[in-house]
C-alpha cells in the first residue's frame, strides 16, 4: 500500500504542551477499481472504523465461516466498513465484500492490519518548506 504524505506548510505546533492527542476511530479509503451495484453505480470512496474485540470473535460463529475458513475475512470487513461510497452501515454486507475485486480485497485487507495494529507504523519525513525532518504516523497523517 502506498501512502501519500504532502505538507503545504510546516505543520509543527510551536507548544508540545497544547497538543491533545485523539484517538482516531474511522479512516477514509478510496478503493484501486471500486464495486459496481446491480444499478451500474461505481462505489469507492469508504469509510473504515477500528475493530473491536466482538467484531473478531463473532465471525468464528457464522456458518459460513466455520465451513470455509477463508470467509472469515469477508465477514470482518464487512463489520468494519461503516460506508462504501451511498452504502452506509447495514448496507456493506458480505455480499458486497465478495463482489470486489480481488485487488480491492487486498487494499481493504492492507489497511485493515495497518490502523488496527498495535502503534502505528511512522515514517520519516521532510518538510519541504523549511526541509524540517520528523515523524508522520502513516495511519492518520498525523505527526505523533
Amino acid at each position: 500500500m502506498h501512502v501519500e504524505v504532502a505538507f503545504t506548510r510546516c505543520s509543527r505546533r510551536a507548544d508540545p504542551e497544547v497538543y491533545v492527542e485523539e484517538l482516531q476511530s474511522e479512516f477514509e479509503f478510496q478503493l484501486p477499481r471500486g464495486f459496481v451495484d446491480s444499478a451500474g453505480t461505481l462505489h469507492r470512496a469508504g469509510k473504515m472504523r477500528l475493530a473491536t474485540a466482538r467484531d473478531e470473535v463473532l465471525p468464528l460463529h457464522d456458518d459460513r465461516v466455520r465451513d470455509n475458513p477463508a470467509y472469515f475475512t469477508v465477514v470482518l470487513l464487512a463489520r468494519v466498513i461503516i460506508s462504501l461510497g451511498s452504502l452506509q452501515d447495514d448496507d456493506v454486507r458480505p455480499q458486497v465484500i465478495e463482489s470486489l475485486y480481488a485487488s480491492d480485497l487486498s487494499f481493504l485487507q492492507d489497511l485493515y492490519r495497518q490502523i488496527n495494529s498495535i502503534g502505528n507504523p511512522l515514517a520519516d519525513v521532510e518538510c519541504p518548506a523549511c526541509h524540517e525532518r520528523f515523524a508522520v504516523d502513516l495511519a492518520n497523517g498525523s505527526a505523533p
